[in-house]
């Protein structure tokens, strides 16, 4: 999701996120029931719209690390002539969550009222992902605009543009008898100004990109501790931050491994002794918002443009050699 200080070109252009947090409930992985499909985001796809592929990309995702092999969409039913962007996949490969649009030139304010852009899932069958379902996280007959969704256990994390709310905010929800729900405010201090997010795997940290004072220069990634259950300040993570923007951090489940976007590049810290490495870059060219699943497989959006216009999106992966 777009933050009001991001230069990297994104989809999902929610308000500026200025957003509080509430600290995520550790729980077991629920069983959950294959979705039904949604097919009527298709409909919305505008009928001038070409599918970029391989042949047509002008700007492919580039490789730089002999451990994974090249990037390709992912197969199956998620990729589509709309935009799919900001994807999470779970620890163990199977659960597919992002972020679609059907039309990259619409503005925000329409894609609250068309029905289908918001938060969706996929469901691993055979080898291919599954027709996506999407997410419905606000009361019926209420407009909101849901993205940047974070999973963990049973506890949904997602900010979202909603009616009765001021601006983008963060929220929570459970998955309880088979379906998203239970959704609430997620109280984080505002001083924290923060934007996406990504726990560690024990629930006593969460990282963030924030524009807040004190970074290094324009977005950074912030981490906060949980002590005596009460999130600390949080602290900048200079090890990874430059200059410019470094956001949309993810770690891998061992919580081995930061990644981050960064000059429409992805970048990987591992950590050493307890202390983050100076990042690589891994991926270049349009590639961003990393998230990874128990096997090291690297799933990312990545953009495409002509010239100066985005045209749509793919969640890509490049998986673990």
């Amino acid at each position: 999701m777009k933050t009001s200080h991001s230069k990297l070109p994104r989809l999902n252009l929610l308000l500026p996120i200025l957003a509080v947090l509430l600290a995520a409930c550790r729980a077991s992985t629920p069983a959950l029931a294959p979705p039904a499909p949604t097919l009527d985001r298709l409909a919305h796809i505008p009928a001038s719209a070409v599918k970029i592929t391989a042949g047509t990309d002008a700007t492919p995702p580039q490789l730089l690390s002999p451990e994974y092999e090249q990037p390709v969409p992912i197969p199956g039913a998620v990729n589509t002539a709309g935009a799919e962007d900001s994807p999470f996949i779970t620890a163990d490969g199977d659960t597919l969550y992002f972020f679609f649009t059907p039309d990259v030139k619409i503005p925000p304010e329409k894609q609250l009222l068309d029905g289908v852009t918001g938060i969706y899932v996929s469901r691993k069958v055979g080898g291919e992902w599954g027709s996506p379902a999407r997410i419905l996280l606000q009361e019926p007959g209420k407009l909101a605009l849901d993205g940047c969704e974070f999973v963990q256990g049973n506890v949904m994390l997602f900010c979202s543009a909603r009616q009765g709310y001021t601006g983008t905010q963060w929220f929570m929800a459970q998955y309880r008898d088979g379906k998203w729900q239970d959704w609430k405010s997620a109280d984080f201090p505002p001083g924290f100004q923060v934007g996406e997010l990504h726990f560690s795997p024990d629930d006593s940290q969460f990282y963030f990109a924030s524009a807040r004072p004190g970074g290094m220069g324009g977005l950074d990634i912030w981490v906060s501790t949980r002590v005596d259950g009460e999130w600390q300040e949080p602290v900048n993570v200079a090890a990874v931050n430059t200059a410019g923007d470094d956001g949309w951090p993810a770690l891998s489940p061992d919580g081995a491994e930061l990644w981050l976007t960064r000059n429409y590049s992805l970048w990987r810290s591992r950590s050493v002794n307890g202390s983050w490495q100076p990042p690589e870059q891994i991926v270049s060219s349009l590639a961003g918002e990393a998230s990874l699943d128990s096997a090291g497989n690297l799933y990312f959006v990545h953009h495409y443009f002509q010239g100066d216009q985005m045209l749509e999106a793919d969640i890509f992966v490049a998986y673990k050699k």
